[in-house]
């Protein structure tokens, strides 16, 4: 994984300073440290051909963006399916897309109280009782989702009290059901090592993502949203953890002012969206930054055939290319567009091709990248009071009922 980032702010030489003594209590930074063998000694138990997620948030969307970057270039003997809503509609159709009775579910809530969650796991133990040989609980430690799971001999594992849910993919929440469903987990973290190390020891991640965070920061007010420009398909659930990730570590009030700032994360697919949003950003007003991430190598062989269309023979310029070849065209000729535009800030990533390693890199990067945001904006990345007042409203209405 390579990145461009071409603007030069000056950089303050306290923030590196700051992240390594914010280090020493958040705890996501050395996550890719931890001993995956409890995780792969469940997973070599598992007999299940389904794997369900039973959560929402941060609990939910780390495992899904990992596995649809995968899902489409390898073929994994188990199913992941996630159960992230209350939409009777969505969760009734998904139920039915697998056979309940032959599932393992992984119940995830780091609160232990996430309503959501507890609505549709009481669903499910209503058909199929969770129990020990077909549940498994994540949860903090000493969370009353804990005590369910010892009630009922649950086996469960413990989210570290020091890492959000929004920052836990790398943790016990994503990896569980990633390694339940075969995904190489290992490789994943260490991926997001190299990154994290490269950071740390002052290598090419350091200067570029302390230019890039320090640009973000500073242009907040002019350029508010920021766009994820994503070629290919398989970073469409990454997308939504990116917005989940940017939106709700960066929009606060800051500590020591009343001011509320805050950056609005936008996450697209190319080549879709060049026929739809694109145009936004290059008449619009200039509010907007754009990361495009593109795939190196697709290893991937499919084909334009060398046939001809009557009266679209002017077509025929397509003709022998492969569909990778095809969309990084098209990619680039966005990037040399947009590149040519005043008052767009553009910078590229690339993705040398679709493995775990690779993923856990982008998942890291992104992390390290909000935290320096935030850093610079003097807003705490890792609460969200703005979530927790609705959560609040919602328990009122219904004791109220």
């Amino acid at each position: 994984m390579t990145n461009t980032f071409e603007f030069a702010p000056k950089v303050n030489d306290k923030l590196s300073d700051a992240i390594a003594k914010e280090r020493e209590s958040i705890g996501f930074y050395d996550l890719c440290d931890q001993d995956v063998a409890p995780y792969l000694e469940l997973a070599s138990k598992v007999e299940q051909n389904n794997i369900v997620v039973i959560g929402i948030g941060g609990s939910a969307l780390g495992a899904s963006a990992v596995h649809h970057f995968l899902d489409l270039v390898r073929s994994f003997d188990k199913k992941l399916h996630i159960l992230d809503t209350t939409d009777p509609l969505i969760l009734e159709s998904k139920l039915k897309s697998f056979d309940m009775h032959n599932a393992f579910y992984c119940l995830i809530s780091k609160s232990g109280t996430t309503i959501e969650t507890i609505a549709v796991a009481k669903y499910i133990d209503a058909v199929e009782r969770l129990q020990n040989d077909n549940c498994v609980v994540i949860t903090d430690e000493n969370s009353a989702l804990e005590k369910f799971a010892d009630a009922r001999g649950i086996g469960h594992f413990e989210i570290p009290a020091n890492v959000g849910g929004r920052f836990s993919v790398l943790s016990s929440a994503g990896l569980i059901p990633l390694a339940l469903v075969g995904v190489d987990i290992t490789a994943l973290l260490e991926g997001a090592a190299k990154v994290r190390n490269a950071f740390f020891n002052d290598e090419g991640y350091c200067n570029n993502l302390m230019k890039k965070a320090t640009f973000y920061a500073q242009q907040a007010n002019t350029y508010n949203i920021n766009c994820l420009f994503s070629y290919s398909e398989v970073f469409r659930e990454f997308n939504a953890w990116y917005v989940q990730l940017w939106g709700e570590s960066l929009g606060k009030k800051q500590r020591h002012s009343e001011l509320h700032v805050g950056l609005t994360p936008v996450g697209l697919i190319g080549p879709t969206d060049q026929h739809s949003f694109l145009q936004l950003i290059v008449e619009g007003k200039r509010d907007k930054s754009v990361t495009v991430i593109k795939i190196k190598e697709f290893n991937n062989t499919m084909r334009i055939p060398n046939n001809s269309f009557e009266h679209l023979e002017a077509m025929d310029l397509i003709n022998g290319f492969d569909f990778s070849e095809l969309i990084n065209m098209q990619a680039d000729s966005i990037i040399e567009a947009l590149d040519s535009l005043d008052n767009i800030p553009l910078d590229v990533i690339e993705i040398e091709s679709v493995n775990a390693s690779e993923i856990g890199q982008l998942i890291l990067y992104y992390e390290l990248l909000t935290a320096l945001v935030a850093n610079m904006l003097d807003i705490n990345a890792y609460d969200q009071p703005g979530v927790e007042m609705g959560k609040i409203i919602l328990k009122e209405k219904l004791k109220s009922k």
